[in-house]
């Protein structure tokens, strides 16, 4: 049970055995725990010294999954009052707690100045309302502004957030920006922090070193200009990206951190403190999405597995293959691996449109009915992008631990009931409409 690939195969012959997945609950995400927290020392391990390292909450909104990543020393990042009510619904103290987002409203940042919340303004616009916030009542919280060091982007252009013209911070080449910033900081004494988070999947760690390099030389000239340490830490957010070709980890954190030493050398030397915001490369290999195989068919000559995975759990995977392909594990009736000759075939999902595939002329063995697949790489993302189309309920998710005693389940996320599924599209104003004339 040593490999995540063996524990992948022990959790999903565990899963069909004890019901986890069935004829009456034909999909559910699966996480193995163990991944999950060698991913967040490996993390640790690779920074070392004092840092906060908060979980890009978005990944995983999953109160579970933030207490477990809590137990590991991992805080969180949040980019909503939704996801800052999670954070504190899993235990996550205020001081482990950074609030980004482009969109803050003036009740989001009073309540996260009241609770003690690091803040990163995204915008002149912003600054300007924490600088009315800030003279109204003191406040224990970090402040900084996010800045986007337009370094360029990576190969997937809605995820390349330091572009020219990317909507995230103040952009750092435009005129007159990096004179503007080193007076703001120079104006205002409670600005201490400088954030830039330069992309996501598609963009190589050597961008994302150049995106910190150039966040982190603004912060030598701001403390220059200052004449002190005004500037005491610096968030170089995440984005690391994944690989979704084997279960190969790679790039890995230390990797990454070696990279930033040798780019940004001046980042390790103790004078600034440091806040990382990682998210799918902390979960993305330790989750998969099991969903049985509910017929097996035969069209213009091409094989076709329908199963219970497709768009409703795989959204970017469906709409955008070229940029979100997943590997597909196959398991048989009892959810042993299949082991037949493999054979180019369709993945489909259960949505009402022809286009929900998840994998199109995959070479797998063949799947029949009562089969199983597994979506791999999945604990990012996947988990909380569900898209609602054909009123398809939310599968349940479960964490496991496996050992040469067992698999062990334990509820993540309880699968979405029809009578939840009704409240949430308005049962309870069913007649609402009727009464207006």
């Amino acid at each position: 049970m040593d490999s995540a690939a063996h524990r992948r195969d022990a959790a999903v012959r565990a899963a069909v055995t004890q019901g986890v997945v069935g004829p009456g609950r034909p999909i559910a995400g699966l996480l193995d725990v163990r991944g999950v927290r060698e991913a967040a020392r490996a993390l640790k391990a690779a920074f070392g010294g004092p840092a906060l390292h908060a979980f890009a909450v978005k990944a995983a909104p999953l109160v579970p999954v933030l207490r477990l990543l809590a137990e590991e020393g991992l805080g969180c990042e949040v980019a909503s009052p939704g996801e800052l009510a999670l954070a504190r619904a899993a235990g996550v103290v205020p001081g482990d707690t950074v609030l980004d987002s482009p969109a803050k409203t003036t009740a989001e940042l009073r309540e996260a100045l009241a609770l003690g919340i690091a803040v990163n303004a995204d915008s002149r616009e912003e600054l300007a309302r924490l600088d009315a916030l800030v003279r109204a009542a003191p406040t224990a919280s970090p402040l900084g502004l996010r800045v986007n060091p337009q370094v360029g982007g990576g190969t997937i252009e809605a995820l390349s957030t330091a572009t020219a013209t990317s909507k995230f911070g103040v952009a750092l080449l435009d005129e007159g920006a990096r004179e503007w910033l080193v007076r703001a900081y120079a104006e205002r004494p409670w600005l201490t922090r400088l954030h830039a988070h330069t992309g996501s999947q598609g963009c190589p760690p050597e961008l994302l070193a150049a995106g910190v390099r150039a966040t982190y030389e603004l912060a030598e000239e701001i403390n220059e200009a200052v004449g002190g340490r005004q500037v005491r830490a610096i968030d170089i957010g995440g984005g690391l990206p994944v690989n979704f070709a084997s279960d190969e980890v790679t790039p890995t954190y230390r990797e990454y951190a070696d990279l930033l030493a040798a780019t940004v050398p001046g980042l390790f030397d103790g004078r600034y403190g440091l806040v990382t915001e990682f998210g799918r490369s902390l979960l993305a290999k330790s989750g998969m999405v099991l969903a049985r195989v509910e017929y097996a068919k035969t069209t213009g000559g091409r094989r076709i597995a329908v199963t219970h995975a497709g768009a409703q759990v795989a959204v970017r995977t469906v709409f955008a293959p070229e940029v979100w392909p997943l590997r597909v594990a196959a398991y048989d009736a009892q959810g042993r691996p299949k082991t037949a000759d493999p054979l180019p075939q369709d993945v489909a999902g259960p949505c009402c449109f022809a286009g929900d595939l998840v994998a199109t002329g995959r070479t797998l063995p063949l799947l029949e009915a009562g089969d199983h697949v597994a979506l791999l790489d999945t604990g990012a993302y996947y988990f909380s992008s569900h898209y609602a189309y054909n009123s398809l309920p939310r599968p349940g998710v479960y964490g496991f631990a496996a050992d040469p005693q067992g698999v062990r389940f334990a509820p993540v996320r309880a699968p979405q009931t029809l009578d939840e599924l009704v409240a949430e599209s308005g049962g309870a104003h069913a007649a609402d409409l009727s009464a207006l004339r």
